[in-house]
């Protein structure tokens, strides 16, 4: 536990993408195998669940360190961050029992469904006797809520370095459905496991935003382009009789899209789509909002299959009768993907058309059409390239629609988290409706440090209420908002919600008068977006 706590401030102590990678390598060179598997597990997201809820960690660390809660909350609003807070509050150790990593995680899956008493007496011994940075990381590991500032590629790489395989072979084995209590190292890196488990993606192929001009990437007839949807990106796998369904966050959903889980024994064996997975109803992609009452249901009722039906758009073959065809040219594996959703006919699986243009001029007329279409823009791919892992630069582009803007005003705020915790970042923004202002957006990006700066002393000099918290302030500064999409809500009091907002400019040069109003917002949505 010590070896990976110091790991941990290695890694946070630098922004240099070739230290945290030097980093890792070190880790892996000295730890023991099982270590070695749970680094990886924790770094993607294999890690147990929630052990203890934060309500009873704040009651447990105030008993330790016999703080009134005041304090505690005060200590707590100030610092930001629930785990970092406790590991700052409690008193020094006065033991020493540090837990091999493998053994400490072993308990905490182990006392899931202990009683609370038995939680609380293991939460405690492990306070009594860490240090504050492995007291840090041991409570982020108890809540669950484990981020490090390390990309999953960055891991890849210092793994691949240490075992001597290419990064993309590792992303491949790392892959899936493994279980990190009872799989070695060995194993885990090794290819029989890739023959074994039938349940087992390949590694996403992500692209990057275009840069520059279409006109840049040569002769149009060199590439294939397709509509950018705004879906749960997945991988859909045919493999001895079973049928799973990836998201691209490596979550088993198969269960939670029965529309097209139960296209199984009709599809070819030893087959791999990649694809989307969309709301979608009357030949048109519903809005990612309806998406979104599905995706944490994993038992899904008739009206949720009535209101939001799902389809796979399929837009990629990476396995055909049971071979690896990623090393295949694109236009190989796209003929092979239209006989096989041509010949297949079924509603659930439909092929994502490509875009016939002649000259690149051609799509920037057609990019305006994109959210009356349900898309985002463009994914442009060059037509000989291969199927690779990870985001790569060069064949593959995503040229995306300009967002949504709105001018808007502050009016609560909230500190953000770990190194801004002492920082207002956390911004709540709302339109005028009449006299009224209505909230509309929350957005914590697209600020500078300085400019954040600002932000952050005029809410404390201008704070008007609290409550825990958030912070209501004067409604004096305005800021331009851009978001991907609008769509009617329920659930919020201006009856609209924006996907992704996020903060483009201070407008100096305007004042709380001249924002736009909640029914210039509904004329966005009569325009682009969906009831």
């Amino acid at each position: 536990m010590q070896r990976f706590a110091q790991l941990i401030e290695e890694l946070n102590s630098t922004t240099r993408t070739h230290d945290k990678r030097d980093a890792l390598i070190r880790f892996l060179q000295e730890a023991p195998d099982a270590e070695r598997v749970w680094l990886i597990a924790i770094f993607t997201g294999r890690r147990p669940k929630r052990l203890v809820n934060t309500t009873l960690l704040r009651q447990w660390a105030m008993e330790l360190a016999q703080l009134p809660q005041w304090l505690f909350d005060e200590s707590y609003h100030t610092v930001g961050d629930l785990s970092e807070t406790i590991a700052l509050l409690l008193p020094k150790p006065t033991s020493d029992l540090s837990l091999p990593l493998p053994e400490l995680m072993n308990t905490i899956s182990r006392l899931q469904k202990s009683s609370e008493e038995e939680k609380k007496k293991f939460v405690l011994s492990h306070w009594r006797s860490l240090d504050r940075s492995a007291c840090l990381v041991f409570n982020k590991l108890i809540v669950g809520g484990f981020r490090s500032g390390v990309s999953q590629n960055i891991v890849l790489q210092a793994v691949a370095v240490f075992t001597g395989k290419d990064p993309q072979a590792v992303a491949h084995l790392i892959s899936g459905n493994w279980d990190p209590f009872s799989i070695s190292f060995s194993d885990l890196i090794h290819e029989s496991l890739v023959q074994i488990d039938s349940s087992k993606p390949y590694p996403f192929y992500l692209a990057y935003a275009l840069e520059g001009r279409a006109e840049d990437l040569g002769l149009p007839s060199d590439w294939q382009v397709e509509w950018k949807w705004d879906g749960i990106r997945g991988q859909l796998i045919h493999r001895d009789a079973s049928l799973f369904l990836w998201s691209r966050g490596e979550e088993l959903v198969t269960d939670r899209f029965p529309e097209i889980s139960g296209v199984g024994p009709l599809l070819p064996e030893g087959l791999v789509l990649d694809g989307e997975i969309l709301a979608y109803r009357e030949g048109m992609p519903m809005t990612f909002q309806y998406l979104q009452t599905r995706i944490s249901r994993k038992t899904v009722s008739k009206k949720q299959l009535q209101d939001a039906p799902v389809v796979f758009m399929a837009y990629d073959l990476l396995e055909w009768q049971r071979e690896d065809i990623r090393n295949r040219p694109l236009s190989e594996r796209r003929v092979l993907l239209e006989d096989l959703v041509r010949n297949f006919r079924h509603p659930s699986i439909i092929l994502s058309p490509i875009v016939r243009f002649d000259e690149w001029v051609a799509l920037d007329a057609l990019m305006s059409t994109s959210r009356q279409r349900g898309c985002e823009g463009f994914m442009l791919k060059r037509k000989d390239s291969i199927y690779q892992a990870g985001r790569r630069r060069g064949d593959w582009w995503k040229w995306k629609i300009d967002p949504l803007t709105a001018d808007a005003v502050l009016i609560y705020a909230q500190k953000g988290h770990g190194k801004r915790g002492n920082l207002y970042t956390d911004y709540t923004f709302a339109v005028r409706d009449g006299d009224s202002l209505v909230p509309f957006a929350k957005a914590y990006s697209g600020l500078t440090d300085k400019e954040i700066a600002v932000v952050d002393k005029f809410v404390r000099q201008n704070s008007l209420e609290q409550f825990g918290p958030v912070r209501t302030v004067k409604p004096e500064l305005v800021f331009e908002i851009a978001f991907e999409g609008i769509a009617a809500s329920g659930r919020h009091k201006s009856g609209i919600a924006v996907r992704f907002p996020r903060i483009v400019r201070q407008r100096f040069d305007k004042n709380v008068s001249e924002i736009n109003t909640l029914e210039e917002l509904k004329q966005l949505l009569a325009q682009y977006g969906k009831m």
